[in-house]
């Protein structure tokens, strides 16, 4: 992808879900703090494209998944 250099959306998306389901539930990860997690591993995309992917998942936002606890 043209923000994710040679990683797919598809292994983009597996890493977000993975850092979503090891997230301590009541300190959700916001989008931007998924984005530097990402940019650690070497993955650059925007805030924008882990929103998209993370609805894409059906994966409510930080602020609703602190609610759920």
């Amino acid at each position: 992808t043209d923000e994710g250099g040679t990683r797919s959306a598809t292994a983009i998306r597996a890493f977000i879900k993975k850092l979503i389901q090891a997230e301590k539930p009541e300190k959700p990860l916001s989008d931007n703090k998924i984005v530097e997690l990402l940019a650690k591993q070497g993955i650059q995309v925007a805030r924008r494209t882990v929103a998209k992917y993370r609805e894409g998942m059906s994966i409510p936002s930080s602020s609703e998944r602190k609610r759920r606890i």
